[in-house]
């Protein structure tokens, strides 16, 4: 217990005097995870759309693949793209073993699968009589797809969200890719792994108190969007109040 409690205080005094070093890996895993989930959502919102909207041959298929690989573990997403991006491999030559950049693109393709599903999910979710009414209203199909796109945004912006919360949580893919080097590809969740090996618990509480702040405050932020979002549709629906 004397542990735990001199490893808060700790922790505190860290955080309040905004420590260099537990500062920097803070914003370092913001920017990688910020920038897989920008790019994950960039791909994965376009590309859920387009199999939710279409029929082809193996579309059920396709999403039960979608759908299993959120199980996939990180250290075999990490494998993989260690394998690409080494030396030796058929994307060696681009450099991204142990830099930032090889971090992102392994956070990007963990999440991808995530994301894409939810957002098919979501997408079939909506009811059926609202693409029936925009067809008999004389929508064109992108029309259509358009407003099922908005009907389903808070559920689509909840994936993307927890896309954003899976790559900032996960330890296999930045451990095996970025390879956890001081100043240059240690984030949170490695370096807490690291200082809790070596007993340096103070630091690692200050690490975690982080990571569940920035868990927090995403949280918030999607409540006050949808909250936004929703006010702004009672108010048009409503119509001008005299």
């Amino acid at each position: 217990m004397d542990d735990i409690a001199e490893g808060v205080i700790q922790a505190i005094n860290l955080i309040i005097t905004l420590n260099p070093d537990v500062m920097q890996i803070a914003a370092l895993s913001l920017y990688i995870s910020l920038s897989a989930t920008i790019i994950a959502a960039l791909i994965a919102i376009p590309v859920g759309s387009l199999i939710h909207f279409h029929e082809f041959r193996g579309k059920r298929a396709l999403i039960i693949l979608i759908q299993t690989l959120y199980s996939v573990p990180t250290v075999v997403v990490g494998l993989v793209i260690y394998l690409l991006i080494s030396r030796s491999g058929p994307l060696g030559f681009f450099g991204l073993l142990w830099s930032p950049a090889g971090m992102i693109l392994g956070q990007t393709v963990l999440i991808v699968p995530i994301m894409m599903g939810l957002i098919i999910s979501a997408l079939s979710g909506i009811d059926r009589g609202i693409s029936d009414t925009l067809v008999a209203l004389g929508a064109t199909t992108s029309q259509k797809v358009l407003e099922i796109v908005k009907e389903a945004r808070y559920a689509i912006l909840s994936a993307v969200v927890l896309g954003f919360g899976r790559a900032i949580a996960e330890v296999g893919v930045a451990m095996m890719i970025g390879g956890n080097i001081r100043d240059q590809t240690r984030v949170l969740t490695t370096a807490i792994t690291l200082e809790t090996g070596m007993g340096n618990f103070g630091i690692s509480i200050a690490l975690g108190i982080i990571l569940l702040a920035v868990a927090l405050i995403v949280v918030v932020i999607l409540n006050l969007i949808t909250s936004g979002f929703s006010d702004d549709s009672r108010h048009i629906a409503g119509g001008p109040r005299g």
